[in-house]
């Protein structure tokens, strides 16, 4: 919906684009980049139109500014003509998804800026890219004079913005990955600021972002620095072939302790999990089947008759009840062996199932963790409510099979 200003000079209709609209937006590109590391804002724009001014290293940088600027100002984002209004498909998505507007970098680009000065008198932020281009190795390039000049035609400040973090998140040239994107939005310029200043406010605000150190756990770095060592996987293994066999603590709460702290150890680390639950229920079916009984805490009688049932009925694939009736693991492998079950039956059974929960557990706190990535700090807290999540878990399962 279009929405009607007063007819005043120097004041236009604000675009069709709404704040509700520039609020979606907002919401839609923060959920992307807190799945993909995260993403925090220092500073905040003025009140009223102003040209933004930041530094350009990865197409991810739109998405960060989007992500960071307040909807009020409905943030429109130039881009290059030649390439984002290239096709339908691109310009759709540019307008739609980016807010964007075109740009010409083989000339008229100015008479394409100047034609936003309208915008920003009725309170709207322009986001531009003076440098023109795409960086290299995090240095900044010169500074283009279009968006000081559109500013002093405007009449409105110019806020330098210094954006770290997007270089390694999505680099030029290269592939998606996981990375914290830092915004820092400086004090506002007046409109008369020349391509040099404007530079070195963007470069020393870029700078002091670079270098400001993430607060981190003590905890959280000490349990990293053991799940990207060679101790890593064998923990996870070794945890987990345990359990399978007599140890209380399931693997899932190990797993969820460390894809938190370390994402992306998420997969090798579930895999090293499941590659131990296997290797253990297969090792328990084995003794069980010869004659040993291993102890088996926090289990009842009645969880060992209602495996013995399931066996009964469904052989080997009565292990699929196992992800989600609370019953341990090395209750179904030790009953498994009890009862006669084939090793490879039981192998093949098994995979599938505790593949499914292992695997889900693992990614299901990785994402957590890439979610709470900016508040690593409090990774003690959230250790401590983990901890009392599963104890009580625990207890109502023993309790229920009591």
């Amino acid at each position: 919906m279009t929405r009607t200003l007063a007819r005043m000079p120097g004041r236009v209709a604000l675009p069709a684009r709404s704040r509700f609209t520039a609020a979606l937006r907002r919401g839609l590109w923060w959920g992307v980049l807190s799945l993909t590391g995260g993403v925090e804002r220092r500073g905040r724009l003025p009140r009223g139109g102003c040209v933004v001014v930041a530094n350009h290293s990865s197409h991810a940088d739109t998405a960060a500014l989007l992500a960071a600027l307040d909807a009020r100002h409905t943030p429109a984002i130039g881009a290059a003509a030649d390439y984002w209004f290239a096709s339908p498909w691109r310009r759709r998505i540019c307008r739609r998804l980016a807010a964007g507007f075109p740009v010409r970098r083989g000339g008229g680009g100015m008479d394409d800026l100047l034609s936003m000065a309208d915008e920003l008198r009725s309170g709207r932020a322009v986001v531009l890219f003076p440098e023109g281009t795409r960086g290299k190795d995090g240095e900044l390039g010169s500074f283009h004079r279009g968006a000081l000049v559109l500013a002093e035609r405007a009449g409105v400040p110019v806020v330098p913005v210094g954006i770290a973090g997007t270089d390694r998140l999505l680099p030029k040239h290269g592939r998606l990955r996981s990375a914290l994107v830092r915004v820092s939005i400086g004090d506002p310029l007046p409109s008369t600021t020349g391509p040099r200043e404007a530079r070195d406010a963007v470069v020393a605000l870029h700078a002091r972002t670079v270098a400001e150190p993430l607060r981190d756990s003590a905890t959280r770095r000490r349990v990293a620095s053991v799940v990207t060592s060679r101790r890593g996987v064998p923990l996870a293994f070794g945890w987990a072939l345990a359990e399978a066999l007599s140890w209380p603590l399931m693997p899932e709460l190990l797993l969820a302790a460390v894809c938190v702290a370390v994402p992306r150890a998420a997969l090798r680390m579930s895999l090293g999990a499941l590659a131990g639950s296997l290797a253990g229920g297969l090792l328990a079916l084995q003794l069980a089947s010869a004659g040993v009984h291993l102890p088996a805490p926090l289990t009842t009688d009645r969880m060992r008759a209602e495996v013995r049932a399931e066996l009964t009925l469904e052989g080997a694939s009565a292990v699929r009840h196992q992800p989600w009736n609370g019953i341990p693991f090395k209750v179904y492998g030790a009953e498994a062996g009890r009862a006669g079950v084939p090793a490879l039956d039981w192998l093949t059974a098994s995979a599938t199932a505790r593949g499914s929960r292992t695997l889900t557990v693992g990614l299901g706190f990785a994402a957590f963790g890439l979610l709470m990535r900016r508040h690593r700090r409090r990774y003690g807290h959230c250790l401590v409510l983990l901890g009392g999540g599963f104890t009580a878990g625990l207890s109502m399962i023993v309790a229920g099979w009591g």
